[in-house]
């Protein structure tokens, strides 16, 4: 059994927290049709899609993440290991008589916001990593995920933390997975580029996209976008909306870290399952909408 949370954790209680939950996956049914006539394809309006995604959030499986593929006019929900078989057969259940819609797809490993990450950053007993500098007028910052900047730490170049960077001053998390911190230190040098890749705008992705992932933990790894506007739920009440889905692999300590296309900057990871020595699923908050949200720019 599981017993939904109804007061928020703090930002550490989200950080050490893990989904354990027991595995398994059945099949979308199949539309039954007379024996006599050709099989068709159930055709679902944008309220039907949209109403299915509703129940999916609705059911609360943690594990799941969802997002409407508009080519194949489905709703694609992929459950990570954690996932059991009567947790899928809920999800069908509450989408009712929608259920159709419904891709299932199984993805390795579990679904966790990626603690532990282009460059490292250090907050109190935590490690993420930078995402992309910014800036507003002459005063310079960086973004990474909200998940990291939960409960606004001052942050540090080293894990001695003894070379301060500056203070959180923006932080979103859950719903969105984005945070801001300024740099105070103002002997830290703050180039606008991801390892040596000079970063110069800002893009929305698109499926096909081919993308690059850098973390402090694993490096850099590339790959495409295979979906838009998913939502996530890592449990426990932290669902973020939104997300950019790709198959680039990621690890703990990868949080925060940017996904680019060439020159311009894409995302910042959040989380998925999977790891860089058999793949994964990894999603990332869009970069647009960090940099609307708090009036900075790429540079």
């Amino acid at each position: 059994m599981r017993i939904k949370r109804t007061t928020p954790l703090n930002g550490t209680a989200r950080r050490t927290r893990a989904v354990a939950i027991a595995a398994g996956l059945v099949a979308v049914a199949a539309l039954a049709v007379p024996a006599a006539q050709a099989q068709t394809t159930a055709t679902f309006s944008a309220n039907q899609l949209s109403a299915a995604s509703d129940a999916v959030l609705g059911a609360d499986v943690a594990g799941t993440a969802w997002n409407i593929d508009p080519e194949t006019n489905t709703l694609v929900v992929t459950a990570d290991s954690t996932v059991s078989r009567a947790e899928i057969n809920r999800i069908k259940k509450s989408v009712g008589a929608n259920a159709g819609a419904l891709r299932i797809e199984r993805t390795s490993g579990t679904f966790s916001k990626l603690l532990s990450g282009g460059d490292a950053i250090y907050a109190t007993s935590w490690r993420c990593s930078l995402g992309f500098n910014v800036r507003s007028g002459s005063t310079y910052y960086f973004l990474t995920a909200g998940h990291c900047t939960d409960g606004k730490p001052p942050w540090y170049t080293n894990s001695a933390r003894s070379v301060s960077i500056g203070a959180t001053v923006g932080s979103s998390f859950p719903t969105n997975d984005y945070g801001l911190v300024r740099y105070d230190n103002t002997s830290l040098d703050h180039a606008g580029t991801v390892g040596s890749v000079d970063i110069t705008s800002a893009a929305d992705a698109t499926v096909g996209m081919s993308v690059t992932r850098r973390g402090s933990t694993t490096g850099t790894h590339s790959g495409t976008v295979t979906g838009l506007n998913a939502t996530v739920n890592y449990g426990s009440g932290d669902i973020v909306y939104g997300m950019i889905k790709t198959n680039v692999c990621a690890e703990p300590g990868d949080s925060g870290g940017p996904l680019y296309s060439g020159s311009k900057a894409i995302g910042l990871t959040s989380g998925g399952s999977g790891d860089c020595t058999s793949g994964g699923t990894t999603y990332f908050q869009p970069v647009t909408e960090a940099l609307s949200a708090y009036g900075v720019s790429v540079y």
